[in-house]
């Protein structure tokens, strides 16, 4: 095939995968990363160390806040598409740090646009999130007003939606926007709930749990998602697209009770009180994927747990190190 794409954010949970993929299917990926210490930079280095071996891979350690770094990389190469899935995450660090957000999520998205305006880059494939639907009717349909983001991390991947949607108004580029519900699997952040879990459970400490655990997520499958985001690359003009698990949302009380079985331990648990930046239930209508991108998942949330789980105990030497915090 011969393609060559910019793919940012590659040394994290969906990049490294969503790399993976491109690269199963013949596309030479220029990967940028700026391995911040946001979490356990451990993780990260165990993903790049799985990209290295690849022929056509190379990554550059560059911020896509950078500006004049990322015009190098775009006067080096000839894209046909840029992944912008760097991104400041964290829906509860943001309210901490909410400047970085705006800085990396909104402006970063900016200089790429911008550079694909300069060098004629057509194609952009821009991840997004399932946290913008905040206050809305369930399950969550793409044309819904998603005006009211209640956490600076929301605000932020707005800010990057609509800017992108200018750039498309402006210069003709073609967008495809991809909003994830909740992302889970193998390698997976340390910060989200999945991996705390297994490791809390393992180690016998007890779940830092917000709210009572009926609160309920639309867990969604790393490599479905990597697949969605790659089928994404298609001509669509300018188009938002979930890419959720599209069934009943799970609860946390499941989850819990799921790594429980696997990893034959009990679960003590420390109640919290429900954060006021979180929310209750996601669920994503995955109609439009379907119908844009032949798009639907294939692992099912206990098949997907069971690997995550298999994973985290063939890893647990070194995982045993790995801080995953619970503020």
């Amino acid at each position: 095939m011969g393609k060559r794409v910019l793919l940012t954010g590659c040394a994290g949970f969906i990049g490294w995968k969503t790399a993976k993929k491109l690269l199963e299917i013949g596309y030479k990926v220029i990967g940028v990363d700026n391995i911040n210490d946001y979490y356990d930079v451990r993780l990260k280095e165990y993903r790049l160390r799985d990209l290295d071996g690849e022929s056509n891979f190379r990554f550059f350690p560059v911020d896509i806040e950078n500006l004049q770094a990322l015009d190098v990389i775009f006067r080096m190469y000839s894209f046909d598409a840029v992944f912008n899935l760097a991104a400041r995450a964290g829906v509860r660090y943001s309210m901490l740090n909410p400047h970085v957000y705006m800085t990396t999520n909104a402006n970063g998205t900016l200089n790429l646009l911008e550079l694909m305006r300069k060098y004629g880059v057509r194609k952009f494939v821009l991840a997004s999130t399932s946290s913008l639907y905040a206050g809305q009717s369930i399950p969550f349909k793409e044309d819904l007003p998603v005006n009211t983001p209640i956490s600076p991390y929301a605000a932020s991947k707005k800010a990057a939606e609509v800017m992108a949607y200018t750039y498309h108004h402006l210069y003709g580029i073609d967008v495809s926007i991809v909003r994830y519900f909740t992302v889970y699997g193998p390698a997976g952040r340390p910060d989200m709930s999945i991996f705390r879990f297994i490791k809390w459970i393992d180690e016998g400490k007890p779940i830092i749990l917000y709210g009572d655990g009926s609160q309920s997520r639309d867990f969604t499958y790393v490599d479905d998602i990597a697949d969605g985001t790659v089928l994404a690359m298609k001509e669509l003009g300018y188009e938002i697209i979930n890419l959720g698990g599209g069934k009943n949302p799970i609860p946390l009380s499941r989850v819990i009770n799921t790594i429980e079985e696997l990893l034959g331990k009990r679960a003590m648990i420390d109640y919290r009180v429900f954060h006021k930046a979180d929310l209750k239930e996601t669920w994503a209508d995955i109609t439009k994927a379907d119908r844009l991108l032949n798009w639907s998942p294939k692992v099912s949330f206990e098949e997907g747990i069971r690997r995550t789980v298999q994973w985290y105990l063939q890893n647990r030497e070194w995982l045993k190190d790995i801080e995953v915090g619970g503020e």
